[in-house]
């Protein structure tokens, strides 16, 4: 199953999303991130892919690891995924848009989950709650509504 990252930058009481542009997900906001390449680990492949898409500079110290999730679509098996989730309160630069992201800085309060996956409503406010959260959402047939979650907290 393909290995991939999410990362969130928090600062106050607003947190960097992107509206992705192309490819999977396009059009929808969400964290940064991507695959993890061979021979990287996930705090390697979560630093890479958001300097790849903002030119913000992180180092994996500023990375806390608060979530894993498995997303299952038995429709479309090519898309399931192992996603590690990221936050980081610490950077190097301004986010700026690339060719797969345009990012957008948006009060915690006013978050547009209804322009989003529809798992994030389960597990985001959970982590910016501060919690560490594993979970596992299996997703119905049109490959967007979530069929079933199962969610603990994790560690």
């Amino acid at each position: 199953m393909l290995e991939a990252t999410l990362c969130f930058l928090i600062r106050e009481a607003e947190i960097l999303l992107g509206l992705k542009k192309v490819g999977f997900g396009a059009g929808k906001y969400g964290g940064f991130g991507g695959k993890i390449e061979a021979g990287e680990t996930p705090e390697m492949a979560a630093v890479r892919e958001m300097a790849e898409e903002t030119g913000i500079k992180l180092t994996a110290q500023e990375l806390r690891r608060v979530g894993h999730l498995t997303f299952l679509f038995p429709y479309k098996p090519e898309w399931s995924q192992v996603v590690h989730v990221f936050l980081a309160r610490s950077w190097d630069g301004q986010a700026g848009e690339s060719a797969e992201a345009r990012p957008v800085w948006c009060p915690t309060s006013e978050i547009p989950y209804a322009r989003m996956w529809q798992d994030s409503a389960y597990w985001l406010p959970r982590i910016l709650a501060g919690q560490q959260v594993r979970a596992r959402f299996t997703f119905r047939e049109d490959n967007e509504s979530v069929a079933d979650v199962v969610m603990e907290e994790w560690p």
